[in-house]
């Protein structure tokens, strides 16, 4: 197993090599630091020596790939692509263009992040794996029917809908919960409540769906035949049975989303002002920003990654055949 593991690691650094190349080459060769200067200064009357000054400020004054003016191996080291790209595996994200700790900004942010993403995930997981039970116990029936119909209508309604409508209906005319903002302690909860019930019920339609067909497939198999064979009741196929063999796909999918909870997400943050890193990225591109946004997306990156070797260890504990292959 350890052989496995390692095996599925060493696959993972061209994976990550290749991705940060190709963030480099996006932001400063098809993007340069004189673009990049421009954008932020502004496009009219802009000097060349103002440009400079803004590039020298930031280290984006430097060679790009090798530093003929230095000596031994400043000549790798003092280059954008060292400073900008290659100090990124060793999770030094540097200063924004803003003049501010991108690392610091990081480690303070994720947390209100991981205060929507993680009850969002351990109840909508709990909620869309009962109704998935319950339409497939009733399989075949209107219940199944007029479920799947509900799941469709619900996956087919933009994750916008559910904000803004949610804002409007609790925040403006019930006035339960405050429409945006955000607190710490347990004053937090206030302002977290609404957009963690608008994600579990923005994710019910599609979670449900998927759980359904999971359980479907293992209940058309031969072991559930053989159980009924037996005698056993349909209450007891269906959750002695199917619900644990369906586990092995619902496990490593949560396995894989499990990293990238750091991240937040970009919507629902932006619009409740929930200071994470989903709004921390929506925030660095509308200030172009590109020290922020190349940290990030370094870090989605590793988070994604991560995720896909969890989701290899979690298959060869729950199923010992993978190690084979």
């Amino acid at each position: 197993m350890m052989a496995y593991i390692v095996r599925r690691m060493l696959y993972a650094i061209p994976i990550l090599i290749g991705v940060n190349i190709i963030t480099f080459l996006l932001f400063f060769v098809v993007n340069s630091p004189d673009d990049m200067a421009r954008m932020n200064l502004g496009m009219k009357r802009v000097t060349p020596a103002a440009i400079e000054e803004w590039k020298a400020e930031r280290g984006y004054d430097l060679p790009m790939l090798y530093n003929e003016s230095e000596t031994g191996t400043g000549q790798i080291t003092r280059t954008i692509f060292f400073q900008k790209s290659v100090k990124l595996f060793q999770f030094d994200f540097g200063v924004s263009d803003s003049g501010r700790d991108i690392g610091y900004d990081i480690s303070q942010r994720m947390w209100p992040s991981l205060a929507i993403a993680v009850p969002v995930l351990l109840v909508g997981l709990a909620l869309n794996i009962t109704f998935a039970l319950l339409i497939a116990f009733f399989r075949a029936t209107y219940i199944d029917f007029w479920g799947v119909v509900i799941c469709v209508v619900m996956m087919s309604i933009s994750a916008l809908f559910y904000i803004i409508g949610g804002q409007y209906l609790v925040g403006k005319l019930l006035h339960l919960v405050p429409i945006s903002g955000y607190s710490t302690g347990l004053s937090a909860i206030k302002f977290l409540l609404l957009p963690v019930i608008i994600g579990v019920i923005g994710g019910i339609g599609a979670g449900t769906r998927w759980y359904r067909t999971l359980f479907l497939e293992e209940i058309n198999k031969d072991y559930v035949r053989t159980a009924r064979a037996k005698g056993l009741s349909e209450q007891w196929v269906l959750f002695g049975h199917v619900f644990q063999n369906a586990l092995i796909p619902i496990l490593t999918g949560v396995v894989a989303v499990l990293p990238l909870l750091f991240m937040g997400s970009l919507i629902t943050e932006s619009f409740f002002g929930v200071p994470g890193l989903g709004s921390y990225t929506i925030d660095a591109i509308n200030r172009q920003d590109f020290a922020i946004v190349r940290a990030m997306v370094f870090l989605g990156s590793v988070l994604y990654i991560i995720g896909l070797i969890l989701t290899d260890i979690s298959y060869t504990i729950v199923d010992p055949r993978v190690r084979l292959s």
